[in-house]
């Protein structure tokens, strides 16, 4: 399976991340190479990938807002969770994973993991079906950061079963009663955070797998955070409680 991934910073993110296979680079006409640009074409010379200049409506025709660029790839590699629990182990780290419960909209997908690459988490778990997937839009919603992450499909009431053996307080997003405050929850530990879908949120077995409940205070006349908002919030919580751990100096 083939796909075109487009736009500036997704397509230097793939080039740059090396996790999938890269087969052709196609590059609008009369585009000045420079900047962001000049950085994927030096990145395409150094992994022997083909290069092509194009008429512009040509990319036009594979996906508006392309920027100029597009990259023939193959599918996005997904992981398991078992590198999940490697890559924390390595890092010397308590586990920190980001469960999406059959999510739909794209930009809220891409969004939410933009937020958990930037925050460190050590993988996201996506639900095999009805809910949205690493698509090129989702790519490009999220900047490139998706090819960064190592990102499971899995059955959610089983993984939250495994994160728990693996020591994991499993939180979910939800605004209901009962729910805690962010002052009232330990987020420093193993942790597995829950965000459902935009409507609904999550489903009733998933949230019933949950240890707890938490909700973020507002004082707005807003009913509700968007799903992608309140949980790149939830994730910023976290990694405070963490102690801003893996920040980059300088």
């Amino acid at each position: 399976m083939r796909e075109w991934i487009t736009g500036r910073n997704p397509v230097y993110e793939v080039l740059r991340a090396g996790r999938r296979i890269a087969h052709r680079l196609l590059l609008a006409e009369g585009a000045q190479v420079k900047g962001r640009l000049g950085e994927i074409l030096e990145l395409c010379q150094r992994k022997n990938i083909e290069c092509a200049q194009v008429p512009r409506h040509k990319l036009d025709n594979l996906a508006p807002g392309n920027q100029g660029v597009a990259l023939e790839t193959g599918a996005y590699p997904y992981s398991g969770l078992a590198d999940i629990f490697q890559l924390a182990a390595a890092r010397e780290e308590p586990l920190f994973v980001l469960l999406l419960d059959a999510l739909q909209d794209p930009q809220n997908l891409g969004t939410l993991l933009r937020s958990a690459e930037i925050v460190g988490v050590h993988g996201v778990v996506l639900p095999h079906r009805r809910a949205a997937s690493v698509t090129p839009a989702v790519v490009n919603a999220s900047s490139g950061a998706s090819e960064h992450l190592l990102i499971a499909q899995a059955n959610l009431a089983q993984t939250i079963k495994t994160l728990k053996e693996q020591g994991a307080w499993v939180v979910g997003l939800e605004n209901r009663p009962g729910a805690k405050s962010p002052g009232d929850v330990r987020l420093d530990g193993p942790l597995a955070l829950v965000v459902g879908s935009e409507g609904e949120g999550m489903r009733p077995l998933v949230r019933n797998s949950c240890d707890f409940l938490l909700r973020l205070p507002m004082r707005g006349r807003v009913e509700s955070l968007n799903a992608s908002v309140a949980g790149s919030v939830a994730l910023y919580l976290a990694w405070q409680r963490r102690g801003f751990a893996g920040t980059l100096s300088g």
